[in-house]
């Protein structure tokens, strides 16, 4: 299961606005090989999900995880954060036993 927050999830919509995506794109995350901790979060919207993708739906966004990546997602929440100390998605997730600084690569 991977959460959503509401900031999140209105984050994602303005951004497909601003990307001038259709309404019917998907965010898609996936984990990729690379960064100072190992792994890497990669996202982009997707027209449609690929058959064994896994779909998320929380606040009234949809999130797609593709197979292998959703192992390293399991229980994780996305949130986004536009506070003082910067703006961004923040990737809650309980696997990673070491993050980077940046919050952008962890390791498992």
């Amino acid at each position: 299961m991977i959460q959503i927050t509401e900031m999140a999830a209105k984050k994602i919509e303005n951004l497909k606005s601003e990307d001038q995506q259709p309404e019917t794109a998907l965010l898609k995350i996936e984990v990729k090989k690379g960064g100072c901790s190992g792994l890497s979060y990669k996202m982009n919207f997707v027209s449609e999900p690929s058959p064994e993708d896994k779909i998320f739906e929380r606040n009234g966004t949809k999130v797609v995880v593709d197979k292998s990546s959703y192992l390293y997602l399991i229980g994780m929440t996305l949130d986004y954060s536009g506070g003082l100390n910067g703006k961004g998605f923040v990737f809650n997730n309980p696997n990673a036993t070491k993050n980077c600084s940046c919050g952008s690569s962890f390791n498992v």
